[in-house]
């Protein structure tokens, strides 16, 4: 399949493409792997490519005037940047050409019960990106009780950032319908949800969907867009 084409057959489902972030963040990642992944982008038009920030301005370059956003992951994976390291790590991807940041949390700091420090740090990232880009909270889910997970989103919702998100990938655990589920009905519709790891066919897609998920981290876009293995 060349990159100048789009596939058209009884199973494919254009329509899905706005709701992938198409990721690629292993550490291993090379130039020859991101320019594939933002080929596959533009010809499926996914809504973003989402890489590390020392891939920020490739992939924005890659990208020019395709309407496909740069997405950088901030704090990551493990959220135990300080505040104003992630603030920093924000402002320099938007200055490379980002668009939409995912941050990483304080997990250790939120299973303190430390929230002031966790809204200040989520508050610092919002900052330091709004009105320019929008910024996505991710919480780990895979670490937190259900009552973690309600604060972790009700944080994010304090501090004005626009999505909560399940997982980094590099966790014990990926998305679930019902952790989807619990933020959906934690933020309502002052935010968004954004599903991230594990999603790796159509049928958990349409769960994640169902389950109030409009954004989704994963590296099987293509699968999903066209029902069957990429």
């Amino acid at each position: 399949m060349n990159s100048t084409t789009t596939p058209q057959g009884t199973g494919y489902r254009p329509e899905y493409a706005q709701y992938i972030d198409h990721t690629v963040l292993k550490a291993d990642t090379v130039r020859s792997t991101l320019k594939r992944f933002c080929d596959e982008a533009r010809q499926y038009h996914f809504a973003s490519v989402c890489v590390n920030p020392a891939n920020v301005s490739f992939v924005a370059d890659q990208l020019k005037g395709s309407g496909i956003k740069t997405c950088c992951v901030v704090g990551f994976p493990l959220g135990a940047n300080t505040s104003t390291i992630k603030a920093a790590e924000a402002r320099e991807a938007l200055q490379n050409g980002a668009e939409e940041i995912d941050m990483v949390i304080n997990v250790g700091a939120l299973k303190d019960g430390d929230h002031e420090l966790v809204y200040r740090d989520i508050k610092a990232v919002v900052d330091a990106v709004h009105p320019t880009g929008i910024v996505k909270v991710i919480i780990e889910t895979c670490l937190l009780t259900d009552e973690e997970k309600v604060t972790a989103c009700q944080l994010a919702q304090k501090a004005n950032a626009d999505f909560v998100k399940t997982s980094t990938g590099f966790g014990s655990g990926g998305a679930t319908v019902e952790d989807v589920r619990l933020m959906k009905q934690t933020v309502g519709d002052s935010m968004q949800v954004k599903a991230s790891t594990g999603i790796n066919d159509r049928k958990i897609f349409e769960e994640m969907v169902a389950a109030g998920a409009v954004r989704m981290g994963t590296s099987k876009g293509i699968r999903i867009v066209l029902g069957g293995d990429d």
